[in-house]
């Protein structure tokens, strides 16, 4: 036995460094995206025309969108060829038969053609275009408007200032807050005990919202308390991101909603900023070329979370491209499974890297109109306008804020019902987790489907999905489940790295310069991890747990620049260093959280956070033999 310890000890350098091997290849399967929908490249042209055609779009004459090529992104090409030609199509079928899809689509190279089938195919092969489809329009899922007419418990202001933390709960002292069954059910008020989304930007792609007095529009009362940054309209119609429809805005308040104001009713990540983005008439339909459009604004724009309580029956090329975008710059997408009751999930919400949402009612059970299928994600309230099941002598519907139908002048409490308003559940929830500080959207999305609940007992099935979200857990998930692999790393990196200072000086003759420093190995794990917890507690300080700055080797360099001299400290700074190398080694496997101000996406923040680990791993090292 001790000749095996002693080998052991004697090899530790080898043996550790087996071990992260395993270790970062364990955590790189664990946390790898699971995401199966439909991607872009597998929505060809043919299938999307062939597709339509069979729903009875006229394939002779039709609006085309035209996705040129990418030069910058070495799709092949360049600008002045792409130019040339868009000159060359305007002169041969006329100076209107082409333009770019919106003000927010020529930097993206997506024109609309107004032309035959024939003028269209044309393109199809031709090296500068990546795709054709025709232009198609989304709406509204069925039913999504099956509203009432709110309680006759009318909102008004509370004098009650009293802390609304009691116990494992926030008891908020909005008036309704007791018509929200849909908040009970996924345990928004324990959740918001530890958070409320604070930080997290959520694009909410749809009519538009009340989200500010303008010419004939007013701000709803119940949001007069929550964050906004400006809107922006896709369609004719209210600009600014403003709501004609009613939809949007109640989509938002479950978000958003102003919450603990006194009035109203409550939001799920009431914390959370909205971003008003407009891509649907006040009919309730918009193009796909806009919503694209919308999809890549929001990313572009520092939008966190995108919901879109929208779709239709075919895949659009275009819109799942602009959703790889947004995955790509670190954004969740959210969207409605559908509501015609159906074994297919309807579109985005079918595309790679859109969290399909599906519909429950108070009771838990799938909702009578909610799609379901393999592409299912997650589950979340619905809601049944039709229905009492918790005999409150109110319809089982979800409750907000919004403006009376398609009159932006007034507002109500009103009851809708559908997976529009199953999807900003989880949209809420995701911006719970991105508050918590994960913005990688594959980590937000492993996290909501981890601590979601499935009523059958399955870890997955085609209604549920994982299960219904769960704001609680996966709150609680997201501020503590790394914990325990970086804790993991800190003893492998401490065995590897510090030649007698890991488990070698604790049993061998280096016992001394332990004591000499002051730190044992209890005492040198306990500052590895005050290394991990410091650098969560600076950057929530000093910018936030984004910044390359605080998740970097310069809190480690400049702590050791400042207390080297103190030999009584340099244990504990070993040990910090030693902290901040399991942190980031464990951040560029897991990449819980996305750099922000670093160009050049994820690979980019994971190089980043190699080399820091690697440099905080050397002043570990260095402090120790001193």
């Amino acid at each position: 036995m001790a000749k095996a310890l002693t080998s052991l000890l004697r090899h530790r350098g080898l043996v550790a460094g087996a071990g992260l091997l395993a270790s970062f290849t364990v955590l790189a399967l664990d946390h790898g995206s699971a995401d199966e929908g439909l991607a872009a490249e597998d929505i060809t042209p043919q299938a999307v025309m062939t597709m339509a055609s069979g729903l009875g779009v006229d394939p002779m004459s039709h609006t085309w969108l035209v996705d040129f090529v990418e030069p910058a992104d070495g799709e092949g090409g360049s600008e002045e060829e792409i130019a040339a030609m868009v000159a060359e199509l305007q002169t041969r079928l006329g100076p209107d038969a082409i333009a770019p899809a919106g003000f927010y689509s020529e930097g993206e190279h997506l024109f609309r053609l107004q032309g035959t089938l024939r003028s269209a195919t044309e393109l199809l092969d031709h090296p500068l275009v990546e795709g054709v489809e025709p232009e198609m329009f989304y709406g509204l899922p069925e039913q999504a408007m099956s509203a009432l007419d709110g309680p006759s418990v009318r909102p008004g202001s509370s004098d009650d200032d009293t802390d609304a933390k009691k116990g494992t709960r926030f008891e908020p002292n909005d008036p309704m807050f007791g018509l929200q069954w849909h908040m009970e059910q996924i345990h928004a008020p324990e959740a918001w005990t530890l958070g409320n989304g604070d930080g997290a930007v959520v694009a909410v792609i749809d009519t538009g919202v009340a989200w500010k007095d303008a010419k004939g529009a007013r701000r709803l009362p119940d949001l007069a308390g929550t964050a906004f940054v400006e809107g922006e309209s896709f369609i004719n119609g209210l600009p600014e991101g403003l709501d004609d429809h009613a939809h949007g805005s109640h989509v938002a308040g479950t978000i958003a909603q102003t919450t603990n104001n006194g009035e109203g009713v409550t939001g799920v990540a009431f914390g959370s900023t909205i971003m008003p983005l407009k891509v649907l008439s006040k009919d309730g339909r918009g193009s796909v070329g806009g919503i694209a459009n919308a999809i890549r604004y929001a990313a572009d724009h520092g939008a966190h979370v995108i919901n879109m309580s929208l779709g239709g029956p075919l895949p659009s090329r275009v819109l799942a491209k602009a959703i790889e975008y947004a995955h790509g710059k670190g954004v969740t997408t959210v969207c409605a499974a559908g509501n015609e009751r159906r074994s297919k999930v309807g579109y985005p919400a079918a595309n790679k890297y859109a969290v399909a949402v599906s519909a429950v009612d108070e009771a838990r059970d799938l909702t009578w109109y909610s799609n379901w299928g393999k592409d299912i994600d997650v589950a979340a309230p619905g809601g049944d306008t039709r229905a009492d099941k918790n005999g409150d002598g109110h319809p089982d519907g979800v409750l907000q804020n919004t403006i009376k139908i398609q009159d932006p002048s007034a507002n109500d409490y009103l009851w809708f019902q559908g997976t529009s308003m199953a999807s900003p559940h989880a949209a809420g929830v995701a911006a719970l987790i991105v508050g918590a500080g994960v913005t990688n959207p594959d980590e937000v999305e492993r996290i909501m489907k981890e601590t979601a609940t499935n009523p059958t007992g399955k870890a997955w099935d085609e209604k549920y999905g994982a299960g219904i979200v769960d704001a609680n857990a996966a709150l609680q998930k997201a501020k503590g489940h790394y914990s325990g692999e970086r804790a993991g790393l800190l003893g492998l990196l401490g065995l590897m790295g510090l030649s007698g200072l890991g488990l070698a000086g604790v049993m061998g003759r280096r016992r001394r310069l332990l004591a000499t420093a002051g730190l044992g190995a209890g005492a040198l794990v306990g500052s590895g991890a005050l290394g991990g917890s410091l650098a969560y507690g600076l950057a929530g300080a000093f910018g936030g747990l984004g910044s390359p700055l605080w998740l970097s080797a310069a809190v480690p360099l400049g702590l050791a620049a400042l207390l080297f001299g103190r030999k009584s400290l340099r244990g504990a700074l070993t040990g910090v260093s030693l902290g901040y190398a399991a942190l980031l080694a464990h951040g560029a496997v897991v990449l819980p959280t996305l750099l922000t101000g670093l160009p050049g996406g994820p690979t980019v923040d994971r190089l980043w956070l190699v080399g820091n680990a690697a440099l905080a791993l050397w002043l570990a090292r260095a402090i120790s033999r001193k």
